[in-house]
């Protein structure tokens, strides 16, 4: 597995006592689109920030591709691109303008790339971006972000403003930017349920931790819903997530080791990524992380 982005023991402090971030030792892959959530105030922002050189550690090291970011020069520049919330723009330049304006400062620029996509998207170069639509102004901010050609491209909440079908086509757009590449894309989302159509691989914050990271495939594998009688005194196996009882039935989420079969009292039940999510976001933070593993993600 290659490895685009690297931490190790990564953190940052605001202030004297406020860490935003902690601990944090990540690896993630290669030409995948990574999913970031946690709830508001997890970390999301602030590890984004980090990845791409806007902030600097308290603590802990990040790399991209092996070597340390460097957005004040401008060969690390051109291997990221970032579209930030509210996708800022100069709202009073023209689509063109701000055309030109990435022309001059990227050195991997693809003009014809750009023109064609914002073509397609019946985006006139002539209009002033602040007249263009929320969901206009998000695929002009993609594509600026794209037409650099990076090699990692991040993403804080791009479409959390926008309606059903700009999101959409927003999310359709980010899976044919990375089938036509080595692109990578770190997505930070509160949408779980459209996270789970275009993602691959899934990176868990919260209170400024990683409490999961991992493929999709691999994390919902070895997780399973246990469906058993309530008053079963038998240990299940693994790692309880979750515990919910009804009258006469419990149901845990529980991680399995590899291998493993439950008690035959317990029936067994995938889960979705939804429901893996949130089990994890009600579990207290003092729950020890987890990475898989190259083998397993």
């Amino acid at each position: 597995m290659t490895a685009v982005l690297e931490t190790e023991k990564l953190g940052k402090r605001y202030g004297r006592r406020t860490w935003g971030l902690r601990e944090c030792t990540l690896t993630l892959p290669q030409g995948r689109i990574i999913a970031l959530v946690g709830p508001n105030g997890a970390g999301k922002t602030t590890l984004l920030h980090l990845a791409i050189g806007l902030l600097r550690p308290t603590e802990g090291q990040v790399r991209m591709f092996g070597e340390p970011v460097r957005i004040d020069q401008s060969s690390g520049l051109a291997q990221i691109g970032f579209v930030a919330q509210d996708h800022p723009l100069y709202r009073t330049f023209t689509v063109e303008n701000l055309l030109h304006m990435g022309r001059s400062l990227n050195p991997r620029w693809d003009e014809a790339f750009a023109e064609r996509r914002l073509e397609q998207l019946r985006i006139p170069l002539g209009h002033r971006a602040g007249k263009l639509s929320g969901g206009q102004q998000a695929q002009v901010s993609l594509t600026l972000a794209l037409a650099k050609r990076p090699r990692l491209l991040v993403l804080d909440e791009p479409v959390s403003s926008l309606d059903p079908i700009a999101r959409r086509d927003f999310m359709k757009s980010l899976v044919d930017a990375v089938a036509d590449g080595e692109l990578t894309v770190l997505l930070s989302s509160h949408v779980v349920s459209e996270l789970e159509r275009v993602c691959d691989h899934l990176v868990l914050l919260q209170d400024g931790h990683v409490r999961l990271a991992g493929s999709f495939e691999a994390l919902l594998q070895s997780h399973r819903m246990l469906v058993g009688p309530r008053s079963d005194t038998s240990a299940p196996p693994g790692e309880v997530i979750a515990v919910s009882h009804g009258e006469r039935h419990s149901n845990l989420l529980v991680r399995l080791p590899d291998d493993t079969e439950p008690h035959p009292q317990w029936e067994q039940h995938p889960i979705s990524l939804e429901e893996l999510v949130l089990a994890y976001l009600d579990q207290s933070v003092e729950a020890p992380a987890r990475q898989l593993g190259p083998t397993e993600a």
